[in-house]
């Protein structure tokens, strides 16, 4: 447990030094946008590439991505039980559905790394191997369903899926590591040099892009949708873990997964795909916060079920 808190302290510390940073504006919003896009775009598919490449595993983990990715599309479906919520609109059902599939990666991957190094990151690059897609596939689905605005840009979610950076990345990290492909000395020490400082400067980039004015906005539909979401998640991996037998820190790595906040970029994808952006900034402050008490709860209550 203390190893954990470890790891999620620094974390928490980061996000709100960025959100500090913001408020201060010490960089311009435009700025902060541009760090996050360096770091999704370049730092963090140089630093899977270099963690599936180097990954020391004996057999392929897929019991983890698939547990996962169950857990992901049955909490999506989950949310359509947001339409008996009374007097809700469309878009917030959109908005509700995008919160229950997305996950921040830079906190998962931050978690990880800090816990079980190589391997730990590794590991989250595979989830996110499986739930980047299936999160981008459910959000684009159930925003544009639910949208009441006809003038939404089509999207075609396979395309958009090839061009993510992230996606991309994992392809050539798994190959690497299948065909048993080496990176050169100077490059794996080059990569691992960037690596230093990219899950922070995410991080960063995240707590300033939190809209903590949101909780102030917040009501009784978003406190009880991000409980779900934070319960309820990481409690189906969890019973997908025991029913597959998932053990040691591969089940860690689902845990962690599946109990990060959701992702500070559903905000942006709400308002473009006529989603209800405000209740999705909402969604984002208030499970950010939360998370702070309901991940060492799960976590400790892991392991004192023995779980790993």
């Amino acid at each position: 447990m203390s190893a954990f808190l470890a790891a999620l302290v620094p974390v928490i510390l980061i996000v709100a030094l960025g959100r500090f940073l913001g408020w201060r504006k010490v960089l311009a919003e435009e700025g902060w946008r541009g760090i996050e896009r360096l770091a999704y775009v370049v730092l963090f598919p140089a630093l899977i590439i270099r963690a599936l490449a180097n990954a020391p595993f004996e057999e392929a983990p897929w019991k983890l991505p698939v547990i996962l990715l169950s857990a992901q599309c049955l909490l999506g479906a989950f949310g359509l039980l947001a339409r008996a919520w009374p007097d809700i609109t469309r878009p917030a059902v959109g908005s509700i559905i995008q919160s229950n599939v997305r996950w921040n990666t830079f906190v998962a991957l931050s978690i990880g790394s800090a816990l079980f190094g190589d391997e730990g990151l590794a590991l989250v690059s595979i989830a996110a191997a499986a739930m980047i897609p299936a999160a981008n596939i459910l959000s684009v689905t159930a925003l544009t369903a639910h949208a009441e605005r006809e003038s939404i840009p089509k999207r075609n979610p396979v395309i958009e899926l090839t061009r993510n950076p992230l996606i991309i990345a994992c392809v050539i990290g798994g190959l690497m590591a299948a065909f048993d492909i080496e990176i050169p000395e100077l490059l794996d020490l080059s990569i691992e040099l960037l690596g230093q400082g990219t899950i922070a400067l995410g991080l960063l980039a995240a707590g300033a892009g939190m809209d903590v004015g949101a909780l102030g906005r917040s009501g009784l539909k978003t406190l009880t949708w991000s409980l779900v979401r934070l319960l309820a998640l990481p409690a189906v991996a969890i019973g997908g873990a025991l029913a597959l037998g998932l053990t040691g820190t591969p089940f860690a790595i689902a845990v962690i997964c599946a109990s990060v906040p959701t992702a500070t970029s559903s905000y942006i994808l709400a308002r473009q795909l006529g989603g209800d952006a405000p209740l999705a900034a909402n969604l984002i402050a208030m499970q950010t916060v939360l998370s702070i008490i309901t991940m060492p709860v799960i976590w400790f209550a892991c392991l004192r079920a023995g779980f790993f």
